[in-house]
């Protein structure tokens, strides 16, 4: 997929005339860049967010480097996760990056996007796991090819503003699932946080060093795998210790029990990624006030 498409391509995929791009271009209703020479370029997440919010339709995607599908059907969520399930089940990357940027097209957020059909269908391929009707390695090569799609879905995503607050993230030593914190990037990213994920299995010193070099206002854990909780606890304790008071810390995932947290301090506890959003929201807001203060 191209970051930077011209007018023509623009035109063509919206069917539209070229003129009419160029003077959107000028009068700055997409997001537009110009070369030394000046001709003008559209970036592909600008482009995706005029979409989002105005009449327009995508028409004929692949002049965007898109599925040849995307934008020309409003696939419901429910039938959208039975078509995932299917597509993971079976290897089909192009299939499956079909269907995640149809429901972003269709306008369905990225936070239900991650939870009501990623993480739903993980859940089913899970349980087809545990009665023997799933392989190992399907459910594995599923987490890849869902990730190869996220980050494609984070390349439509317009860029964080300069002054967007700054998150960090990731999950603990031993954990290695890390299609968790690759939501939590993804959906913290759509809400206009400057997001970045650190990756799986971060011991929990280096975790300190990379909140104390980068000083963001959220930290979130991601947890799917706990392998020694006493080591855990003691590790998490000592972080929120050191950066607490300066830091939200946001934890989540199944492999924290009610009885793992109630011995674990922390500002949110999120159990899927909509609640995510909604804190973030809601960080993101005091945050302004207090800068306008």
């Amino acid at each position: 997929m191209r970051d930077l498409v011209t007018p023509k391509q623009v035109a063509r995929a919206i069917d539209v005339s070229e003129s009419s791009v160029k003077r959107w271009c000028d009068k700055g209703v997409i997001s537009t860049q110009y070369t030394a020479g000046g001709h003008r370029r559209i970036t592909v997440s600008g482009l995706i967010e005029f979409l989002r919010n105005g009449k327009y339709e995508l028409t004929h995607p692949e002049a965007l480097g898109l599925p040849p599908t995307s934008g020309q059907t409003t696939r419901v969520v429910d039938r959208a996760r039975e078509r995932l399930t299917s597509a993971l089940l079976a290897g089909d990357e192009p299939r499956c990056r079909q269907i995640a940027f149809d429901l972003y097209l269709a306008e369905h957020s990225i936070s239900v996007i991650c939870d009501e059909v990623f993480a739903a269908v993980f859940r089913e391929i899970g349980d087809r796991w545990a009665c023997g009707d799933a392989e190992v390695y399907q459910e594995r090569r599923g987490c890849e090819i869902s990730l190869h799609v996220l980050h494609e879905l984070r390349s439509l995503l317009a860029s964080p503003p300069a002054d967007a607050p700054l998150a960090i993230g990731g999950t603990a030593a031993g954990d290695q699932y890390s299609l968790g914190t690759s939501m939590a990037e993804l959906v913290l990213r759509d809400v206009k946080w400057n997001a970045i994920s650190l990756g799986a299995n971060l011991p929990f010193n280096t975790i300190s060093v990379a909140i104390r070099e980068y000083r963001p206002k959220l930290f979130w854990l991601s947890c799917s795998h706990i392998t020694d909780e006493s080591e855990f606890l003691a590790g998490y304790r000592e972080l929120y210790d050191q950066f607490g008071l300066d830091v939200a810390f946001v934890v989540g995932g199944y492999a924290l029990t009610e009885e793992l947290r109630q011995q674990m301090k922390f500002s949110a506890y999120c159990d899927n990624m909509q609640h995510l959003e909604g804190f973030a929201q809601t960080l993101h807001g005091a945050i302004q006030k207090e800068s306008a203060e």
